[in-house]
């Protein structure tokens, strides 16, 4: 097997492409070939060493993948050799076989391709656990996406819209407000060159938006939140943007608003059981036509390099996925 070694976690340059002995799944296991694994923002966070999960080195980035089942470890009974499966595991995805956790195998329904499968997983599960179970979202409220056009953005969109929410969606160029109109956003907002809370005011009727979705922080949180509707939910997905911003604190309390924290990572460990109920509600509404990842472009597995710089460039509209 091939695949991309961390080993010294000073940034994406120090990562090599390595011939490695193909592994044995051990008890609990399976042995994947990977097919396609999507890059997302913890990806770039890992190999600089500033992500919450510091892996043991050297090790194989790419938290998200998606392949064919080769090899079952001792205990396995609800895979089989031959099955495709998704996976979100945190390392291991950017290379030709990766060894998974049984346990955090998706198997992919028949037309769920594996391009789809490994650009699935981390964004829709985020973006659910965060608009139906973080904030009870409800049909016919008003949800502000920032950062509308990224990963987690695009399936934001999605999600609310199959909820029956009115979206607004906020990204940083016409390009990118474009998608999310397609993607059937009510309405955009270009905070490149608007004024964000303006355009809210403007697009609520001096209301404001009852649910806003934030992975981006930085200088967009304190004028977001200063626009949030009376009981409004202010939903912490991320920093993409950079610094983790400071809010007043007396904010919520003028607004009778709340400051939730989304960590869908440990909802999933915490509450398996509601995690896998999820999980089949969001397989069902892609059989369905309701959700569907955007897929910026595919790259070859070895040109992951050339991937991360894209992600740097903040030009990325849905998701990058390597494929072998």
């Amino acid at each position: 097997m091939h695949a991309w070694l961390c080993e010294n976690p000073i940034g994406v340059d120090a990562l090599t492409w390595k011939e490695l002995p193909t592994p044995t799944p051990g008890p609990g296991q399976v042995l994947i070939q990977i097919q396609a694994a999507s890059l997302n923002f913890p990806d770039l966070l890992i190999v600089q060493n500033k992500y919450q999960m510091k892996p043991e080195l050297p090790f194989v980035p790419g938290s998200e993948y998606a392949g064919v089942v080769q090899a079952l470890g001792e205990g396995v009974k609800h895979l089989k050799v031959g099955q495709t499966v998704a996976c979100l595991s945190g390392t291991g995805g950017f290379g030709t076989h990766t060894l998974a956790p049984a346990k955090l195998c998706m198997p992919l329904p028949d037309g769920f391709s594996a391009i789809d499968g490994a650009a699935f997983i981390m964004t829709y599960a985020t973006s659910h656990h965060a608009l139906v179970d973080r904030a009870a979202l409800k049909a016919g409220e008003t949800v502000l996406v920032l950062g509308a056009a990224g990963g987690v953005g695009t399936a934001a969109i999605q999600i609310a819209k199959a909820m029956g929410a009115k979206v607004i969606a906020a990204a940083s160029t016409d390009e990118k407000c474009a998608l999310c109109t397609a993607l059937g956003a009510d309405a955009t907002i270009n905070y490149g060159r608007e004024n964000l809370r303006e355009a809210l005011k403007t697009l609520t009727g001096g209301r404001g938006p009852d649910v806003i979705y934030d992975p981006v922080g930085g200088d967009l949180a304190e004028p977001a939140f200063r626009s949030i509707a009376w009981r409004g939910r202010y939903l912490v997905v991320g920093f993409a943007g950079g610094p983790i911003p400071a809010l007043p604190l007396n904010l919520p309390l003028l607004k009778g608003a709340s400051l939730v924290g989304v960590f869908w990572g440990d909802f999933a460990k915490r509450e398996p059981q509601a995690n896998a109920a999820m999980m089949a509600e969001l397989a069902q509404w892609y059989g369905q036509g309701k959700i569907k990842p955007v897929i910026d472009r595919t790259l070859p597995m070895n040109d992951l390099k050339a991937a991360y710089t894209l992600m740097g460039s903040r030009s990325v509209k849905g998701k990058l996925v390597m494929v072998n």
